[in-house]
C-alpha cells in the first residue's frame, strides 16, 4: 500500500482522480485525510464528517477482467470488505443498504462512492471512496447516522482501521478474480438490508409503493417484487427505500 496522508482536502476521490492524470499510480495507492471539506456521497449528496474523528480515504485499484456494464461488482466487493473489517471489531448487526451504505443496528456508519476509469472501452481502474463514522458522536439532523463509538462506546484508531480495510479489500478482490462474480453476488445479497421483508419505496415522481427486495441483477439494479407479483428492477436514481 502506498499511503498519502493529508491534513485537509476537499475530496479524497477528486484528489486521487487528479493525481492519476499526472502519473501512473501503483495498485492500492491510498489517500487518507484527517478532514474532508467537500466529501461526496450517492445521489449527489455531501458526506459530512467532523475533523479528525472519522476515516475518510480513497483507494486506487487497478481493475482487470471486469466489463464496464458489470462494474457494480466493484461495489459489492468493497461492501463485503468493509463488513469483514467491521466484523473484526465486533460491530453488531451489519447489513448493506443497497447499493453500498453499511449499516449497524439499522443506522448508517459507512458510505462508499466508486468512480470508474474507462480506457479504450474497458474498465481500467476504480477510485474507491470510503467514509466510516468512527469516533464522531453528534450527527445534527441525521437521525439515521451513527458511528462505531456510538454503537460500542469505544474509541478507535483510524490508522488501524484503515490497515484492515485495505487488507480486506485485497482479499475480496482476490476472491473476485479467483472465484468469479457469482460468489461475490451471493455473499452481498445475503447482507442486503430488508431483503425479503415488506418495505415501502418511493419512485421518481414521489409515489409510494410496497414491495419485497429479492436481490440485485448482474448490473447492480435492485430487484423488487411488487404487489402485483411482478419482479421489477430499478437503478439508483429510480427508487428510494423508506424505513
Amino acid at each position: 500500500m502506498h499511503l498519502i496522508k493529508l491534513n485537509a482536502i476537499g475530496s479524497t476521490n477528486s484528489y486521487l482522480r487528479q493525481l492519476c492524470t499526472q502519473k501512473v499510480l501503483k495498485d492500492f495507492t491510498v489517500v487518507m485525510a484527517r478532514h474532508q471539506t467537500d466529501g461526496r456521497g450517492q445521489r449527489g449528496t455531501n458526506w459530512n464528517s467532523q475533523k479528525g474523528k472519522n476515516l475518510t480515504c480513497s483507494v486506487y485499484k487497478v481493475i482487470q477482467d471486469v466489463n464496464p456494464d458489470q462494474s457494480f461488482t466493484i461495489s459489492m466487493v468493497t461492501s463485503l470488505a468493509i463488513v469483514r473489517t467491521l466484523q473484526r471489531f465486533n460491530i453488531p448487526k451489519l447489513q448493506v443498504k443497497w447499493p453500498n451504505d453499511i449499516l449497524s443496528e439499522d443506522k448508517k456508519i459507512c458510505g462508499i462512492l466508486i468512480e470508474n476509469l474507462i480506457k479504450n472501452g474497458r474498465l481500467d481502474a476504480s477510485i474507491i471512496g470510503i467514509g466510516v463514522n468512527v469516533n464522531q458522536v453528534i450527527f445534527s439532523k441525521l437521525p439515521k447516522a451513527s458511528s462505531l463509538k456510538v454503537i460500542t462506546g469505544q474509541v478507535y484508531d483510524q490508522d488501524e482501521l484503515l490497515k484492515f480495510v485495505i487488507d480486506d479489500l485485497r482479499s475480496s478482490f482476490e476472491m473476485l478474480f479467483s472465484e468469479g462474480a457469482s460468489s461475490i453476488k451471493t455473499s452481498y445479497e445475503n447482507l442486503i438490508f430488508r431483503k425479503d421483508k415488506p418495505s415501502t419505496f418511493k419512485d421518481t415522481e414521489g409515489n409510494l409503493f410496497p414491495g419485497y427486495i429479492q436481490g440485485v441483477s448482474d448490473y447492480g439494479r435492485l430487484q423488487v417484487l411488487t404487489e402485483d407479483d411482478i419482479l421489477r428492477e430499478f437503478d439508483l436514481k429510480e427508487i428510494e427505500l423508506l424505513y
